[in-house]
């Protein structure tokens, strides 16, 4: 019990011990610090460390990498994404001027987002990670045609696909986690009333688990490996501790089809208490934030705060 003990201790000082990014997130769900200390290390996340660096990157348009969506990892969709999750503050000067190009350069005539220029629809996923950002950061111009858009594509078994215009008539777990977060950005930020909105992440829960997080429906088998090891930053990408993390958030009652996640979690936690980065997804980068193989903050951090949220619930 003792050794647990320092092995927690061990691990906060650790995960505190790092950027700003790191630190106000460790502070707010993990050792419930004060509002005012909370905040003054969450602002230093535009100042210095991992955020500073991104923002430093921007160009005069507002983009990054003078791309909208198309260069992973650096492009302004994920940049933008990325900086949403190293919590800078919303309203932030430039993430403004980089939501008003992400909109109105994507914004197409069925309500979504469309930046590729031989597609006749709007991309479901890319909608929904568009959303997540602009909810975030209060960017409120005409982002409510994306929520119309993301509720008509709604499938039948209750999650997203990005290909039903191609026929698909299965959800797709990446594309439903990307509308979800969405969905429940808007609905926190903007319209917490909205019960045609609640019903739909509501239907879309239900189909990740049905699935219980990361497996057939049908034979119980793992639907795919990849989504059972933790990468950061996720990208449009699924993997089980991502979508536990967003269970956390929306404060998901206790469900025991979350159990086989939740043990597969508890099961990757290292003798030392923490987490590694198991996977790192090709593209480039404008900089390394952890090494593949080696203990991560960023799944420490998460990790610890489903398993608080769990116990708890």
């Amino acid at each position: 019990m003792l050794r647990k003990k320092r092995v927690e201790e061990s691990t906060l000082q650790w995960l505190l011990d790092s950027d700003p990014s790191i630190r106000w997130q460790v502070l707010k769900h993990l050792i419930a610090s004060s509002k005012n200390k909370v905040l003054s290390e969450r602002r230093k996340v535009f100042s210095g460390g991992w955020g500073a660096k991104l923002l430093s990157f921007q160009q005069m348009d507002g983009k990054w990498a003078g791309s909208l969506y198309g260069r992973k990892w650096i492009s302004t969709t994920y940049t933008m994404l990325l900086l949403k999750n190293l919590g800078l503050m919303p309203g932030h000067k430039q993430a403004l001027k980089a939501c008003k190009v992400l909109l109105d350069e994507g914004i197409y005539g069925d309500g979504g987002i469309n930046y590729f220029p031989g597609y006749e629809h709007s991309e479901t996923c890319v909608t929904g990670i568009i959303l997540s950002i602009l909810a975030y950061f209060n960017y409120d111009d005409k982002i409510k045609s994306l929520v119309f858009y993301l509720l008509k594509q709604q499938m039948k078994d209750g999650g997203w696909n990005c290909q039903s215009y191609n026929g698909a008539t299965h959800s797709s777990f990446h594309s439903t986690i990307n509308v979800l977060e969405g969905l429940w950005e808007y609905q926190k930020n903007c319209e917490p009333r909205n019960q045609n909105i609640s019903n739909s992440i509501k239907r879309g829960t239900e189909f990740l688990l049905i699935h219980r997080l990361f497996k057939s429906h049908r034979t119980g088998n793992i639907v795919n490996s990849n989504m059972t090891r933790f990468s950061f930053p996720t990208g449009w990408r699924y993997d089980v501790l991502r979508v536990l993390d967003f269970f956390q958030e929306y404060n998901t009652k206790r469900d025991k089809r979350l159990n086989d996640a939740i043990e597969l979690v508890i099961k990757r936690r290292t003798d030392d208490g923490r987490w590694l980065l198991q996977n790192r997804h090709p593209g480039k980068y404008f900089f390394e934030m952890e090494e593949v193989g080696k203990p991560s903050r960023w799944n420490t951090l998460r990790a610890l705060r489903v398993l608080k949220w769990w116990e708890n619930n």
